[in-house]
């Protein structure tokens, strides 16, 4: 069995690649939240999805590593896909390299955006997947 707390790679280009994890935390008197852990070159970004109103996360049971706002409103944190179009995001924003802490709901809508724009669409008639 495969560790989840193991670094992952992601090859962004033939320059750029991060390292990375994912991980369910409590604090003290905090919410509980999911953090992705970005490393580039030594830099250390945190992408942080605290538990609050309207805003789900998977409380560390079902859906291991998954946040949510609603029904069909779900990224996989685990997912390399998802990661890469958080950094895209980030990146385009110009938080990434560098800044030590995101709100990672500042980024679902848009990396949920990105991830339907480039899920191709089913054509109408076509049977249902399996």
């Amino acid at each position: 069995m495969r560790s989840d707390r193991r670094l992952r790679r992601l090859v962004v280009d033939e320059r750029t690649t991060y390292l990375w994890s994912v991980r369910h935390q409590h604090g003290d008197a905090e919410a509980c939240r999911e953090v992705l852990h970005l490393t580039l070159d030594g830099v250390r970004t945190r992408v942080v999805f605290r538990e609050g109103r309207g805003q789900a996360i998977s409380g560390g049971y079902s859906y291991v590593g998954c946040v949510a706002t609603g029904p069909g409103k779900l990224l996989n944190l685990r997912e390399p896909g998802v990661v890469r179009g958080i950094v895209d995001e980030a990146t385009a924003r110009g938080l990434l390299p560098g800044t030590a802490e995101l709100d990672g709901w500042e980024l679902f809508d848009a990396v949920l955006s990105r991830a339907a724009a480039a899920t191709p669409a089913v054509p109408p008639g076509s049977p249902p997947g399996p």
